[in-house]
């Protein structure tokens, strides 16, 4: 297609490969999004339960494709809220109704999961272009810029409850889950649009009895634990700025998908794709890449390209697996989108061409190569250097690190911005072994990580961006200059 793909058609296409040609036409309807769901309970969430949250709600705004704002509300009220636009006031439309969702199949076992139960509203609404001043119930919301300076990055920032693992973080404790102090900070900085590069949601299972420091949490999938471990934290932060969002493999079906597509991802809210149903979920499980455009800051045109890696496993895909044409169908749209703009900046939740961290009981921390999967899918289009030309930057999360890695061999600069709250990874010694690398064809120039809580910033300047990585009080931690194909980053001293 000349102008690329849109997600509507990306989407029909995966549905003709899922349940076929007759299946695929009535799933790629193109009307507008339902607002309610078949496995959705159609009795009234209770008084007690609407007092979760406040009929004022959580407001924000969600860029989606190539930038349209949306102004989303979650409300406790029976009715969704009115939107003033530049002194016009309209009803927001109900994206997903109140009610509570079956017990599915999820990532723990039957006795440690529960139904999802959503006692509210989201409700949305588009945000014209030429809107200068928006409010929902006296609250203003932060408008897109046209050309964004500062761009705050954040990512796997819930705390923990993980009972495979017997892994309870204290999520009573601030200074053992130090979203709070990220966002504190991160928006004490004013930046103009804020990505998140995925898993906002942890609290999977229940805090075991005795233990104090998560006494009281919620757990499972529903708004009490969507609302704990994101909504209320990053409040502050929702009111300074519009948000991007990525999806991480903690938002998949079978764990916080239900809560990603009735509250998080731009796109419309259809039956098929929201998690309900198991057998729904190679519909639910993947979504189309989109752009959002940054502007054009002197000569240069940048955009974003959000890709949902959610559902991505660690090793090579097999060519019969159907998520295999699936994603090779979505890296085709990548490179079309990245036609678009001179600078693009890639963004998913898997590092590609970051390192993992693995320490085993006794031995010395060892370097793990970037995602298996994605290097394998990308090299069909790109063999050495994964990624199409006008892809000079990318962005993840998933590696519970800040890392920095720049390259001599061409390839793009990766950041991670794994650090915003949720345990985090071992470090690595910032002096690599000899001949360490992500991936087979390229060269590391420079390589830094911190496993400190904290987040990093995106700055336009005259030559160039400025990259940087902040710990959780403000502390600037590494500086790097993308200029002129080439990176340089410094260490700050500590």
């Amino acid at each position: 297609m000349k102008h690329g793909f849109s997600s509507t058609s990306l989407y029909c296409l995966q549905r003709l490969i899922i349940v076929g040609l007759i299946g695929a036409f009535s799933a790629c309807s193109t009307t507008a999004p339902v607002t309610s769901v078949t496995s959705i309970s159609s009795q009234t969430s209770t008084v007690s339960q609407r007092a979760l949250v406040s009929e004022q709600g959580f407001n924000w705004v969600v860029l989606g494709e190539q930038g349209q704002a949306i102004a989303r509300s979650i409300t406790g009220a029976t009715m969704c809220p009115v939107l003033i636009q530049d002194g016009v006031a309209q009803t927001m439309t109900v994206r997903a109704a109140s009610g509570s969702v079956a017990q599915r199949k999820t990532a723990s076992s039957t006795e440690d999961s529960k139904a999802s139960d959503f006692p509210v509203l989201t409700c949305e609404a588009i945000l014209n272009p030429a809107t200068r001043v928006a409010s929902i119930n006296g609250q203003t919301l932060p408008l897109p810029k046209p050309v964004p300076q500062k761009i705050l990055v954040i990512g796997d920032t819930g705390c923990r409850l993980k009972k495979a693992d017997n892994y309870f973080q204290p999520c009573n404790d601030a200074s053992k889950w130090a979203f709070y102090d990220v966002i504190k900070t991160a928006a004490e900085f004013k930046p103009d649009l804020v990505i998140h590069v995925g898993d906002y949601h942890y609290r999977e299972n229940r805090c075991p009895e005795g233990n104090a420091e998560c006494a009281g949490s919620p757990w499972g999938y529903g708004w009490d634990t969507w609302k704990a471990d994101f909504f209320t934290p990053a409040a502050p932060l929702l009111k300074v700025a519009p948000w991007v969002v990525v999806r991480g493999n903690h938002e998949s079906c079978i764990r916080a998908g239900q809560g990603w597509w009735r509250m998080m991802d731009p796109r419309p809210l259809q039956a098929g794709r929201d998690c309900n149903l198991e057998q729904d979920d190679m519909g639910g499980d993947y979504s189309p890449p989109y752009a959002v455009p940054l502007g054009k800051f002197g000569e240069q045109n940048a955009q974003l390209i959000v890709f949902d890696s959610a559902k991505i496993p660690g090793k090579a895909i097999a060519k019969t697996d159907p998520a295999y044409a699936i994603y090779m169908q979505q890296f085709q749209a990548v490179d079309q989108l990245s036609e678009q703009a001179d600078f693009n900046f890639f963004i998913n939740h898997h590092p590609i061409l970051g390192f993992a961290s693995d320490r085993k009981k006794g031995e010395a921390v060892e370097f793990k190569p970037g995602n298996a999967a994605l290097q394998s899918l990308m090299q069909n289009y790109h063999p050495v250097r994964l990624f199409p030309s006008k892809v000079h930057a990318t962005l993840s999360g998933h590696v519970h690190l800040f890392e920095a890695i720049s390259f001599t061999s061409g390839h793009p600069t990766q950041f991670v911005s794994g650090n915003g709250g949720s345990s985090l990874d071992q470090a690595l010694p910032n002096q690599i072994p000899a001949g360490t690398t992500p991936f087979s064809a390229a060269e590391v120039d420079h390589f830094s990580n911190s496993n400190e809580v904290g987040f990093m910033t995106m700055e336009r300047i005259a030559e160039g961006w400025k990259m940087q990585s902040w710990d959780k009080t403000g502390k600037l931690m590494t500086a790097c200059l993308m200029s002129d194909g080439k990176t340089k980053c410094k260490l700050m001293t500590q």
